[in-house]
């Protein structure tokens, strides 16, 4: 299945296996002791503007019908919907260690927890969530360590260098070496599609002032916006972090020019569903 807009680098593969389409990411599957994906709209059961694989219980679908989802992207896993452990995205840059305790918050149990853009576990078995309709997937694998996050970043993610912010916390956690990382910045809204505000430019030109920086994420307009590349940004982080830029894959697929596959919420106008990122080390 081919349908990307705009493709030139495509470091993404496209998957399908029974109804579910999904997309995972070269670099990643090398690493033979993590499962991962990134869901696309396909293979699910919700209807009308959630169709069809929405995985949000929050934006008005049937609960049956993410229910349903969720043990689609399960049974693709390997893993059980009890398994897994969702964010509680607010745009922040606050992440959590979890572990099995945790195991069923977002999915099947309550989240005990608010506020939370990242997710971080060594233990197998624990499948990390996170969701998307626009911004972007980060995901990291310490492949000495055996450890996995997964991080939302949006603007105000990106420009509070969210990246940065996990790298540092798998250190502090798990003794995590920059060096020992491997990451993919995932399908999020592209340059050319994201207009944004001289406010947020502004906030960008003073985050990344390193020279060349600020031309290679903004290009000024005549109305006094700004379009903005938040993966050339979110890459910079994560060099700028310690992770060698070899070790990097950013995909360029964009789900604005892409809303017929992924959702978008510039494109919808906010009517859509929620993408979901996983990530998990496999039990032994």
């Amino acid at each position: 299945m081919d349908w990307y807009r705009h493709k030139s680098r495509q470091q993404v593969r496209v998957n399908q296996k029974g109804d579910l389409v999904y997309l995972t990411f070269p670099i990643l599957e090398s690493q033979k002791q993590i499962n991962h994906l990134f869901t696309t709209r396909f293979g699910g059961v919700s209807e009308g503007i959630y169709s069809s694989m929405n995985l949000s219980y929050t934006r008005g679908d049937r609960r049956e019908a993410v229910d349903e989802n969720y043990r689609r992207v399960a049974a693709v896993l390997g893993c059980n919907v009890e398994d897994m452990v969702c964010s509680d995205q607010t745009h922040t840059t606050n992440l959590r260690v979890v572990g099995r305790a945790d195991c069923g918050k977002g999915t099947v149990r309550e989240k005990d927890y608010q506020d939370v853009d990242g997710l971080l576990t060594d233990e197998p078995g624990v499948y990390l969530a996170t969701f998307y309709a626009d911004c972007v997937p980060l995901y990291f694998v310490d492949t000495k360590r055996k450890a996995v996050a997964l991080a939302h970043s949006g603007w105000r993610g990106t420009v509070a260098r969210m990246g940065q912010c996990v790298v540092q916390k798998m250190q502090d956690a798990y003794g995590t070496e920059p060096a020992d990382i491997v990451a993919a910045i995932g399908p999020s809204i592209c340059q050319a599609c994201y207009e944004v505000s001289e406010h947020v430019a502004d906030a960008f030109a003073a985050a990344f002032q390193k020279p060349g920086q600020e031309r290679e994420i903004l290009i000024s307009k005549d109305d006094g916006k700004y379009q903005l590349d938040l993966w050339r940004a979110n890459e910079i982080v994560l060099v700028e972090a310690g992770i060698p830029k070899e070790q990097i894959q950013t995909t360029d697929l964009c789900t604005c020019h892409n809303s017929r596959f992924l959702f978008s919420h510039r494109a919808s106008h906010g009517r859509r569903g929620n993408l979901g990122a996983f990530l998990g080390l496999r039990e032994v």
